[in-house]
């Protein structure tokens, strides 16, 4: 999410109409509008790996994954966004037109522009999402998968993998990834711009 688009009062009915009509993605919260900033190859690169990761393992079954060009509606916190990635395995999304609103994963692939917004308000968002179950953020600097798992408490759980792990694990989806796969074709030099100095 980054600054307010120029128009920025909508209700949920009128975003939709007028974001169809838009060149460029927005996210919503709460009656404003938010223009998203364009993402560095290395990101598109990571979601896209994870996306057809996941699309490949889950073929056949229930559940579908879907990338950022689709919208999240999260009702209870009035609010659309695009997550990096979805897996949902509920057939009203997958029988949707505009949006879901069920998804069982959720992945965001942090930025420095992001991360702290993917951490926590909207984060907070997602855990209104009763049918989440598990929540997944990647750092590519740092060649880190967290992830946070809802228990049957409705608390959430934390596991961290790192490269040396092997794999980041998905248990909601019944899988694992490879860290080789998830990072393909990601270089070091555009982790280390992605810290910036210092």
């Amino acid at each position: 999410m980054t600054n307010p688009a120029l128009q920025t009062v909508f209700d949920a009915e009128a975003f939709l109409a007028w974001e169809e009509k838009q060149e460029e993605k927005h996210e919503y919260v709460r009656g404003e509008v938010f223009a998203m900033v364009g993402a560095r190859r290395e990101h598109e690169v990571v979601s896209l790996n994870l996306a057809a990761a996941f699309k490949q393992r889950l073929r056949g079954g229930p559940c579908q994954t879907y990338i950022a060009d689709l919208k999240l509606r999260v009702e209870a916190a009035d609010a659309f966004f695009y997550p990096d990635v979805m897996a949902s395995c509920d057939p009203r999304d997958h029988a949707a037109s505009q949006f879901i609103a069920h998804p069982a994963l959720i992945v965001e692939v942090l930025s420095e522009f992001t991360a702290a917004f993917d951490r926590g308000d909207k984060f907070a968002a997602y855990r209104t999402l009763t049918s989440l179950q598990e929540y997944v953020l990647v750092s590519i600097p740092s060649r880190r998968v967290e992830t946070f798992r809802r228990t049957p408490e409705n608390d959430w759980l934390f596991h961290e993998y790192l490269l040396d792990g092997g794999d980041g694990l998905f248990p909601t989806l019944q899988l694992s990834i490879p860290f080789d796969e998830i990072f393909e074709n990601v270089f070091p030099e555009e982790s280390a711009d992605e810290q910036g100095p210092g």
